[in-house]
């Protein structure tokens, strides 16, 4: 197996295993989108005349059926591969023979990683977006159902003022609108053409249109001057992962209210059967653990986060192989954020609110009583404020 940066020298198993890392794993997500930006690298290189239009149609072709075994389980990445890349390009030419060893022309592996690591970031993006829209609609449906059950509305732990169903489900679905906006917003950082800046300075002689791989790859822009790519590794990444922690904040957020509610002292809230689970010694026992994780999962994401900033915080410009550790922390995040989004959905499509366990305390009224002081007979809200406090204070 040759690496796409080996020189013919020996290379110590240990270090391979230490410097590879997780990419051998890590990358089996990044197959289809490192096969979408050759393709399009080399059809650039071919309208540019730097390879003949013949290598440039093998090379194509022979990427699509790579592309396809590695979907139908013929082969994986290993860790003599080292990464995605080298796993394609090596095998490529085994099965095209030398027009495959045309194709890195003109790109480096910098670029390489971050073009197929930027096309995958954006649809994880429209895929989480659609995880979120799915949450919106299981809240939606809980607040046509129940929305209109009065809760108590709380304040430090305190029954404060009237509430409903409908208005806590529209408290958390506001929160979910921002949370895609929010997402929408990371794909600013996103969506922009690395491919072409090489190893972070471009390829002084070499005639390449970046414009035109832009468009193949339906990027918004080409990132330029090719000396910000670098600088740039780790702020999309951090982006999405900002939004994704505040995503699942609002998340535990919801499941820490429901696991309030599911409590016997509470008994607000019934769960279906198939999303709680049993006690070992306790026969009797239906535990929330779905929420229970779903309320640590924020905790991972931001760490995750944190990881991803201090990675590059203090690195000077240029390529440094510590960005090779963004990988771990941003595929776990993601993972995490649609399997939670999904599941939390099922969850409350499930829920029932039981209004004939939810009482309200006497003095949850008193606001409405003092706005109708003010309202019906004119008194000054602080006047009608220290009336109605003097009444419950008897």
């Amino acid at each position: 197996m040759s690496r796409l940066w080996e020189k013919g020298l020996p290379l110590d198993q240990r270090v391979l295993r230490y410097t590879a890392g997780e990419d051998h794993r890590l990358d089996a997500r990044l197959v289809s989108y490192d096969v979408r930006g050759s393709i399009a690298h080399a059809e650039m290189l071919a309208a540019q005349g730097l390879i003949e239009a013949q290598d440039c149609a093998a090379i194509c072709a022979g990427l699509k059926a790579l592309e396809q075994a590695f979907e139908n389980g013929e082969w994986s990445i290993s860790l003599d591969d080292e990464d995605v890349h080298t796993a394609l390009e090596s095998r490529l030419t085994k099965a095209i023979g030398e027009a495959g060893g045309r194709l890195h022309l003109g790109r480096s592996r910098n670029d390489q990683v971050l073009t197929a690591l930027r096309l995958y970031l954006r649809d994880v993006s429209a895929t989480l977006s659609e995880s979120v829209d799915g949450l919106r609609q299981s809240l939606t449906a809980l607040a046509e159902r129940q929305g209109d059950i009065t809760l108590p509305g709380y304040t430090h732990m305190q029954h404060a003022m009237p509430s409903s169903v409908a208005l806590w489900c529209e408290g958390f679905g506001e929160a979910l609108d921002d949370a895609r906006a929010g997402l929408q917003a990371a794909t600013r950082r996103i969506n922009k053409n690395p491919l072409g800046s090489a190893a972070g300075y471009g390829t002084p002689g070499l005639p390449l249109d970046r414009d035109l791989t832009t468009q193949k790859l339906e990027f918004a822009e080409t990132q330029t001057p090719v000396t910000a790519v670098q600088l740039s590794r780790g702020k999309a990444e951090s982006g999405l992962l900002f939004e994704i922690t505040l995503l699942l904040q609002d998340i535990g957020r919801m499941a820490s209210d429901l696991l309030l509610f599911y409590t016997q002292e509470f008994a607000y809230i019934s769960l279906a059967d198939a999303v709680t689970t049993g006690s070992s010694i306790m026969p009797q026992k239906r535990n929330p653990d779905v929420l229970e994780l779903l309320r640590a999962s924020s905790a991972t994401a931001q760490a995750c986060l944190d990881e991803a900033l201090m990675i590059t915080a203090k690195l000077p410009s240029g390529y440094h192989r510590d960005l090779q550790r963004l990988k771990a922390p941003l595929f776990r995040a993601i993972d995490l954020a649609i399997e939670s989004t999904d599941i939390m959905a099922f969850l409350l499509d499930g829920l029932q609110f039981r209004p004939d366990n939810i009482t309200l305390d006497d003095g949850i009224f008193a606001t409405e009583e003092a706005y109708r002081l003010v309202h019906e007979e004119g008194v000054p809200f602080r006047e009608a404020y220290r009336r109605i406090a003097r009444k419950f204070a008897k």
